[in-house]
């Protein structure tokens, strides 16, 4: 545990080093492309109002560099070969570098993998006096009782969602109210160690120093849902290549994240042996005509398969249109299945908005928009992230997602909002120390 409080410490002082020189690079490490994007924050870093939400003390930034590459090394969106991740990453960043004509050190990354699991925490103590201070909210956070989670996964991820004031619940900041008694919940996230460490040393191989770590599942959702949605409570499903991220918000907190581990490439390999094609052909076939929705004019809309035996015969190869969605549609209904899992396993049918928002590469499979609702519920659309400034347009696609979440995520991060400097000693003893001391390395 030692250890992880020291690492998480030596990001956020590396993030802050980093902001205050000005630039920063995103990594987004996905198993079928790996994104880097430059960003030049201008000014103070916490310039805007005092406060507690999802744009609160966000400062101003813009993207100024931005490459893509195709992942190679990296499965279930975890590194499989150390180093070819390795490459991929080093060609990533070093072109964003060209573009932004300027030198970067730290980058903050995120990724699918690690099977993501949620805890939902609860505590609750007697106000000092009448006034709600700081030191209150911490003793409140830290009477929140860490779950015995395992011996190799580690906390990613651990914000307050709700505060409760004696009979009055749903506040989002209770600083300087008045009241007797305040409870908190919290959420939090834990992954799979080894698929952090594996992550951080194959960054640090790059030359390059971690600033901050994120789930894709909750930077996608932050990016893709709108204001709206995540006040009254949506869920986000990022179509990733190698696995399908899952995460619902709430009081514009994420109160859940999993994975499922299917995405799009397994798509493309159902092509490759259903058409006996190489995995290249197959991903192009599924870009230019694939589709889940068959119709009348599909049996007669032919496709070449091409090819490169040398067999003039077998790479004439022609395929119908509905041979091919025969083939994708059903891996697409059992991923959208495992979605449909998750979301009852974490009660989404309790919530009062029924909204579902399908974003990142495999979103843009044609028809999906049709099949979705009748797996997952009524109301389903189709999620592209928010704009931000310098964005290229060939960045702005679904597929982008959770690297200009990633960015949102680094311009202001919600939950060092609670890190609060508490004078732990002048409380009883407890676990009081340990809980607080974990909250707040623990952004």
């Amino acid at each position: 545990m030692t250890d992880l409080y020291a690492a998480q410490r030596a990001m956020r002082n590396m993030r802050n080093a980093a902001l205050q020189r000005g630039v920063v690079a995103i990594l987004d490490v996905g198993t079928s492309k790996i994104a880097c994007l430059v960003l030049r924050f201008d000014g103070d870093r916490f310039a805007g109002s005092e406060g507690v939400g999802s744009m609160a003390g966000q400062s101003s930034f813009r993207v100024i560099g931005a490459a893509t590459t195709r992942s190679r090394g990296v499965r279930f969106g975890e590194i499989d070969a150390m180093s070819e991740t390795e490459r991929a990453i080093r060609t990533a960043v070093q072109a964003a570098q060209k573009m932004a004509q300027t030198r970067v050190d730290h980058v903050i990354a995120c990724f699918s993998g690690g099977a993501p699991r949620s805890y939902g925490l609860d505590g609750q103590v007697e106000v000092d006096g009448n006034i709600v201070s700081e030191q209150d909210v911490a003793r409140v956070l830290a009477a929140c009782d860490q779950p015995d989670y395992g011996a190799h996964r580690e906390v990613l991820h651990a914000q307050p969602v709700n505060f409760a004031l004696d009979h009055r619940s749903g506040l989002g900041d209770p600083r300087g109210q008045i009241g007797q008694t305040l409870a908190c919940d919290m959420h939090m996230l834990t992954v799979d160690s080894a698929t952090i460490q594996n992550l951080l040393y194959c960054i640090k191989r790059c030359d390059l120093e971690v600033a901050g770590l994120a789930s894709g599942a909750y930077v996608s959702g932050i990016s893709a849902l709108v204001e709206d949605e995540q006040e009254l409570g949506a869920a986000c499903v990022d179509l990733g290549g190698g696995s399908t991220d899952v995460s619902i918000f709430m009081k514009k907190h994420m109160i859940y994240a999993d994975s499922v581990r299917m995405g799009g490439e397994h798509v493309t390999s159902d092509i490759a042996m259903g058409l006996q094609i190489p995995t290249a052909t197959a991903e192009r076939i599924k870009t230019f005509y694939g589709g889940v929705h068959a119709t009348g004019m599909d049996d007669r809309e032919m496709i070449e398969v091409g090819g490169d035996s040398g067999d003039w015969d077998k790479d004439r190869r022609t395929v119908s249109r509905s041979d091919l969605i025969a083939i994708m549609r059903p891996r697409v209904e059992e991923i959208l299945e495992g979605v449909r899992e998750r979301l009852d396993a974490a009660g989404f049918e309790h919530l009062p908005s029924q909204q579902i928002v399908l974003t990142g590469g495999g979103s843009q499979i044609p028809g999906l928009e049709t099949l979705a609702p009748k797996i997952l519920g009524q109301q389903v659309r189709i999620g592209r992230p928010l704009r931000v400034q310098g964005l290229p347009q060939a960045a702005t696609g679904a597929a982008f997602a959770s690297a200009v979440g990633l960015c949102l995520f680094a311009a202001h991060p919600q939950d060092e909002w609670w890190d609060f400097e508490v004078p732990v000693d002048s409380y009883p003893a407890r676990s009081l120390k340990r809980a607080v001391r974990w909250f707040k390395e623990n952004w």
